[in-house]
């Protein structure tokens, strides 16, 4: 990424946050509660999520600018901010936190056992240390549980049937999130029932991106599988263009890759995890403790297609797999 271009995107950043603060400080003084957000991305890349969250949380009663107010933090791809961001939020008494993914929502943990802290995790909140119990978590955290790393294979499948003479494929992980190893873990067993190689695109931060699309083109990677990090999520504008641009099928783990002008994606919707997190801090702000709210785990997924972005890729789909996918966007 140009240098230009990522002061902009600080400057963004900062300007959000300086601009919200006085008015988290003035709905304090008033006794109106403040929401969190400790999110690995930026503003734009946000919204619809940040969206589905509010609609929620005000159908619990409560409106931005009339009785809650929001304070954002964002990492801009930089992992290692979050814990001093966290450590912020507790600072400015927020009533709840709001995470997503395992990282983020550790480095909450690591610095408040009593604000409540709400996530967005992987399938086993337990086994990351989050929570006690699923249906009883305990302590200050709940949330919800995605199966996202265990649909890999999955992806893999359907990305074969879109381009059924690809003989290698690319994976790209995040080294910083905690599901990169296991991912490729599951996608090395899955190319080697398949019979194909497999090469791992490691991306940690923006000036990664474009080395490792150049690195999957030179292993002549004929298909590529996103992993659902939340950096990704918050770059898969960036990421459509490249896989575009080099003329990669790839298959994402969101609908939202789709909607941004991406392939296929197949997983269960983030947005809707935005939405059962907004109504659990609606629930908190009345009263009810994180503790005594299960951790919600969805079990409907979704695959979606863009046959445009099939066609612009020389790509044929079949009449039987659009009439599978749970949504065709173009």
């Amino acid at each position: 990424m140009r240098p230009g271009r990522m002061k902009r995107r600080h400057f963004v950043a900062l300007l959000v946050g300086a601009l919200t603060w006085p008015y988290a400080v003035d709905a304090q003084e008033r006794g109106v509660p403040v929401i969190g957000f400790l999110s690995a991305g930026s503003p734009g890349p946000f919204q619809p999520l940040g969206d589905a969250f509010r609609a929620a949380l005000s159908a619990q009663g409560y409106v931005e600018g009339r009785n809650v107010a929001f304070q954002y933090r964002w990492a801009e791809g930089q992992m290692a901010r979050t814990p001093e961001m966290a450590a912020d939020l507790v600072r400015r008494r927020v009533s709840v936190i709001v995470t997503g993914g395992i990282f983020l929502a550790r480095a909450a943990q690591s610095v408040t056992s009593t604000i409540p802290i709400l996530f967005i995790g992987g399938p086993d909140p337990v086994a990351d240390g989050l929570v006690r119990s699923l249906n009883r978590p305990g302590g200050n955290l709940t949330g919800v549980a995605l199966y996202t790393s265990e649909l890999m294979p999955k992806r893999l499948d359907l990305l074969n049937e879109l381009v059924p003479r690809a003989a290698t494929i690319a994976l790209i992980v995040n080294p910083i999130g905690f599901a990169a190893e296991r991912e490729v873990q599951l996608i090395e067993g899955a190319t080697r029932k398949t019979g194909q190689q497999m090469v791992v695109l490691r991306v940690g931060s923006d000036g990664d991106f474009e080395a490792a699309f150049d690195s999957g083109v030179k292993q002549r990677a004929n298909g590529l599988l996103v992993s659902a990090n939340p950096f990704f999520t918050s770059r898969r504008a960036q990421l459509v263009e490249l896989a575009a641009r080099h003329a990669i099928p790839t298959a994402y783990p969101w609908r939202e890759y789709v909607e941004a002008g991406g392939l296929m994606s197949y997983g269960p919707s983030i947005t809707a995890a935005y939405r059962l997190i907004g109504d659990y801090a609606g629930r908190i702000l009345k009263g009810e403790s994180p503790g005594n709210l299960p951790v919600q785990m969805p079990t409907k997924f979704e695959m979606t297609i863009n046959p445009k972005a099939a066609k612009a890729l020389g790509l044929n789909v079949s009449g039987m797999m659009l009439l599978r996918a749970d949504a065709v966007i173009e």
